[in-house]
């Protein structure tokens, strides 16, 4: 059974295993370990799905909890996957948001065609300042 959490006061080699067995580490910081849980520890809203004691997955967002959410990660262990686990995270990042709050994420390229499926709508007027650029 699956049990979900919120806060962000997890233990920092977890999470990096998690973001590894998700896939996500591959386009996250994890090998800077301070800036890593720096991403964890600013967050504004962190909610954990566990099997047992082993973190599954993970949803981290940044919100004001009246009118938006960026969802920054949204990982799923590709070993517990295809069972609910992100769809509810993601309801859950919803409800302790605020239930008026709309939710925007970046997705991955192998993820894009999952967030339709669970009645996220594509909104091609977002735009991106990385870091450093000018």
């Amino acid at each position: 059974m699956i049990r979900y959490r919120t806060g962000n006061d997890l233990d920092l080699d977890q999470v990096i295993d998690l973001y590894k067995a998700s896939t996500l580490g591959e386009r996250r910081p994890i090998h800077d370990r301070q800036r890593f849980a720096a991403m964890l520890k600013n967050a504004s809203l962190v909610i954990t799905a566990w099997d047992g004691d082993l973190l599954v997955g993970i949803s981290r967002s940044v919100t004001d909890f009246s009118y938006f959410t960026y969802l920054a990660d949204l990982a799923v262990r590709v070993s517990h996957q295809k069972q609910g686990i992100g769809k509810e995270l993601v309801r859950l990042t919803q409800v302790h948001g605020g239930p008026e709050t709309s939710i925007l994420l970046l997705a991955a390229p192998a993820a894009k065609d999952y967030y339709s499926h669970i009645g996220f709508s594509h909104e091609p007027r977002a735009w991106l300042l990385k870091a450093g650029a000018k």
